[in-house]
């Protein structure tokens, strides 16, 4: 696989601070059921990295201890980490807002009964991996069969009320572009995943986040093998768009990775760019970040080309519509 932070370093992109913490999102580990073109975690279901006991149970601490409104759960897939249910549970009961990053499929994988029903229960926000509505487009991106278990996994989630009206159980789609390009208006996309999912499958959700793929790990390094590189990175920068710098994730949240190490977003974490202050998730329990500069390289253009990319979706609403 090509390294590309050689290729990021050098750096014009506008330097950054952080403001004051809101998010915790943490990577339980490296383990997922499926393998995808577009992961730039490089996940799999051949990685054997995962938090071990004691960071796990230092993460209810740290959200009191910051209190902090939002744990965010990612992996490869969070739900395969042993103690995934108990940290919903302990995050929960301290009142803080619980988000899974889930792939959909991983509903249907063996050992996970009931894992939908425990995320109902524990009033948990789902945000689902489903880059099209076309199955043809997702299985070429995520594997074969992985759209009709993730049209599966979305019906389960409905039938328990997620992505109902009033149910309080919200469903939020993530959309990545297919290859080299950056992704659609995500007004105009949202409308057409409702409507097709809604007449072809009947599913139902709240929110289409339109995320841009990111210059590292897998995707990196696809690029570099194809000679797209230096033209994806022209095509970022050449749409940067100065007004989605106030609203990047990396201002209120911080990237714990599976061995409880410190980094401003998950894309700094995958290429090894650790945060400039604290550097354990321990740290926290007695330090506040606020003010820290943010490390910054090339690839963070990805966040702020055309209307802008985070984990919550598009960053600017004049260019999307939302």
């Amino acid at each position: 696989m090509h390294n590309t932070l050689p290729l990021l370093q050098a750096t014009d992109f506008p330097a950054l601070q952080r403001g004051r913490l809101g998010t915790l999102q943490v990577n339980l580990g490296y383990r997922c059921n499926q393998t995808c073109l577009h992961c730039h975690v490089n996940a799999g279901p051949s990685r054997t990295e995962a938090m071990d006991d004691a960071t796990v149970e230092l993460i209810p601490r740290v959200l009191a201890a910051r209190d902090l409104a939002t744990l965010d759960l990612t992996g490869g897939a969070p739900e395969l980490h042993p103690r995934f249910r108990w940290l919903v549970e302990a995050s929960r009961n301290l009142g803080v807002k619980v988000t899974d990053r889930c792939n959909l499929t991983i509903l249907s994988e063996p050992g996970q009964e009931g894992l939908a029903e425990f995320l109902a229960e524990q009033g948990v926000e789902v945000v689902a991996s489903l880059p099209c509505y076309l199955e043809e487009n997702v299985d070429e991106q995520r594997g074969e069969g992985v759209f009709a278990r993730s049209i599966a996994g979305l019906r389960q989630l409905n039938a328990l009320g997620y992505g109902q009206a009033g149910s309080g159980l919200d469903l939020h789609l993530v959309h990545n572009p297919l290859g080299a390009g950056l992704p659609p208006p995500q007004a105009g996309l949202q409308a057409a995943y409702k409507a097709e999912l809604k007449a072809r499958y009947g599913i139902v959700f709240n929110r289409l986040y339109s995320l841009a793929n990111m210059p590292i790990l897998r995707f990196g390094s696809t690029l570099v093998s194809k000679g797209q590189f230096a033209d994806y990175m022209r095509l970022l920068k050449s749409s940067h768009n100065p007004d989605n710098l106030e609203q990047v994730m990396c201002r209120e949240l911080v990237s714990v990775d599976w061995q409880g190490r410190l980094y401003d977003c998950d894309f700094n974490q995958m290429l090894g760019l650790p945060l400039r202050g604290p550097a354990m998730l321990a740290d926290l329990l007695t330090r506040d970040i606020a003010g820290c500069p943010i490390r910054i390289a090339d690839h963070c253009y990805g966040c702020t080309a055309g209307q802008g990319s985070s984990c919550g979706g598009a960053l600017d609403d004049s260019r999307c519509g939302t």
